[in-house]
């Protein structure tokens, strides 16, 4: 558990560190994210990390389950309504509210449940979430201004949350899916195994490739990942890093 909460606090520096680089015209550019510019991407990052901290501290009335379902339309609402906000002022309110939530999760009380849009989570599993959050739309930045953002043993984290939501992912498909065995490669060459070896599917290759599938930031076909056996293919083309 402590692991997590040290990647996520090191995911955030790693952000703050290409944030705190921006000019004032980068920040307006557009993102790789439709619709937003590098700005929206940061006010939304900020708006969902002060749910986080609404949930650690049990304002459940904030983090509603009524948004099940059409996550992206009112996060685009919710962006909209706070939009034009200058980037010095933006991006110290996304640190206050960054760097608070692995410190806070640390806190909580061992067993305890947190609300998280539509599921109650442990603290470690929010810590995740919000890691593969802010790595997916660290990318949507990086990768339209050309600033590099390389892969780390953190995506271990998000890979094996894209592994272990596969029965979520399936089921709100409405597929009936089946056991997923993942060997993925990472940056450094290490291997990184997800549940059963004795599993009828397969998904192999690239660890960044997977992550970025279940980001949705690459399609399947256009990935060097194998899938095989009954559920492989189906299990990539459902994969999701999130919960909704």
């Amino acid at each position: 558990m402590t692991e997590i909460f040290d990647d996520l606090n090191t995911e955030y520096e790693q952000l703050d560190g290409v944030l705190a680089s921006l000019t004032a015209e980068q920040w307006g550019r557009p993102s790789t994210a439709s619709g937003w510019t590098v700005a929206d991407v940061v006010l939304h990052l900020t708006q969902s990390e002060e749910l986080a901290v609404a949930s650690i501290a049990g304002d459940e009335a904030l983090v509603s389950a009524e948004r099940a379902g059409k996550v992206d339309s009112w996060a685009d609402q919710f962006v909209a309504a706070q939009r034009g906000i200058a980037p010095g002022e933006l991006l110290a309110r996304w640190r206050a509210a960054a760097f608070s939530v692995p410190t806070a999760l640390r806190a909580v009380p061992k067993g305890t449940r947190l609300r998280w849009i539509t599921n109650s989570i442990s603290p470690a599993a929010l810590a995740t979430t919000r890691l593969a959050e802010h790595w997916t739309h660290a990318h949507d930045i990086t990768d339209a201004l050309g600033i590099p953002y390389p892969d780390t043993a953190r995506l271990r984290h998000i890979a094996w949350l894209g592994h272990r939501t596969l029965p979520y992912a399936f089921a709100v498909e409405n597929i009936e899916g089946g056991p997923v065995y993942c060997e993925l490669t990472a940056a450094d060459g290490q291997i990184w195994r997800f549940g059963d070896p004795d599993a009828p599917s397969t998904i192999t290759g690239p660890a960044g490739e997977f992550c970025r599938v279940g980001a949705r930031r690459l399609a399947p076909a256009a990935s060097t990942l194998k899938a095989t056996g009954p559920h492989g293919p189906q299990a990539l083309a459902v994969l999701r890093n999130y919960a909704v």
